[in-house]
């Protein structure tokens, strides 16, 4: 006897994963029947299991699961339309949603951005630095598109949590990929910029050394914990003129900044810390220190120097932000 479809989502939560996948496959087959059933386990306080069992489910009945959604967001029932709202953003990114549903995020981005303050980025990470007066500067640099204004939380989430990256086939009939990236607000007169998948697959450094030539100057840090890297590459002109890596080869360019000189002690000074002497022999490792000295450094962001608003944008005009998967907080 083939089990229900109460039966089939219940055992979406087995502690026993051959059990929650073949549960998966049945509910696939029941196909539209099975929306209504599955959308309450994309609710907020699921285990990650279940969640992931329950957006694969209506990724594989996509063509078939369409329709109910969008007449739950217009019909409801009630309890069930903020589920549906994140599986059509899960599936196929705002582009799958109607203008009405377009516009109440679009109101509810600018309602958020009057009273976001204070405003906190992620410390171990990769990011860019540019001043933030060459804000047009950098994105003319960078081939940035479809700026959008989004809270930092949103910002962030799309550039280093949800897909930051997306491939397509362009309208020239080849194989591209597109990446998206946040750009945060001012900070003491810096703008920093997120996105995991665009700086490492194009070169944090030579995207720094890109930026410099329009914007001047352009920095970019790097801080891997878990292999205890540090890296820091200051670019001015178009040129890098300091840096240092952990794994480099060399390990340093450029000769020492000011900022610098204070933590490199020589041999012959009896007050020296025998630690510091031999940690900053040839200048400062860490990119923490060097933001810190040289822009900002990420995390908590004082809200006396916070200007404006962060933007989200895109690396071509054939994906635009409304193509990226993934369900963003705002």
């Amino acid at each position: 006897m083939s089990k229900s479809i109460d039966e089939l989502t219940q055992e979406l939560a087995s502690p026993d994963s051959a059990t929650r996948t073949a549960a998966e496959d049945a509910l696939v087959a029941h196909g539209v029947q099975a929306v209504d059933h599955v959308l309450p386990f994309l609710s907020e306080g699921q285990s990650a299991e279940v969640t992931l069992h329950a957006k694969a489910f209506l990724h594989r009945a996509r063509e078939a699961v369409l329709p109910r959604l969008h007449d739950i967001r217009r019909n409801g029932p009630a309890d069930l339309r903020r589920p549906a709202l994140r599986a059509l953003v899960d599936i196929g990114g705002e582009e799958f949603l109607d203008m009405e549903d377009r516009h109440a995020i679009q109101r509810l981005v600018q309602i958020k951005l009057l009273d976001e303050r204070p405003v906190s980025l992620p410390m171990e990470t990769r990011w860019l630095a540019f001043p933030a007066d060459r804000l047009d500067a950098a994105v003319s640099a960078l081939g940035l598109h479809d700026l959008r204004a989004v809270t930092t939380i949103m910002g962030v989430a799309a550039a280093t949590v949800t897909r930051d990256s997306m491939d397509f086939e362009s309208s020239a009939g080849s194989e591209s990929t597109a990446y998206r990236v946040f750009i945060t607000p001012e900070f003491s007169g810096w703008r920093l910029l997120f996105g995991n998948a665009f700086l490492d697959e194009l070169g944090g450094t030579n995207l720094a050394d890109k930026v410099s030539e329009q914007a001047g100057e352009a920095h970019f840090y790097a801080i891997d914990t878990y292999h205890n890297s540090q890296l820091w590459w200051i670019s001015r002109d178009g040129h890098v003129v300091r840096g240092h890596s952990t794994y480099g080869e060399p390990e340093w360019v450029g000769d020492p900044l000011p900022f610098e000189l204070e933590y490199m002690q020589g041999e012959d000074d009896p007050f020296a810390d025998p630690y510091f002497v031999e940690k900053y022999a040839e200048g400062v490792t860490d990119a923490d220190m060097a933001a810190d000295a040289l822009s900002v450094m990420p995390g908590p962001m004082p809200e006396p120097t916070t200007y404006g608003h962060g933007w989200l944008a895109t690396t071509s005009t054939e994906a635009p932000n409304s193509r990226f998967k993934g369900v963003l907080p705002v």
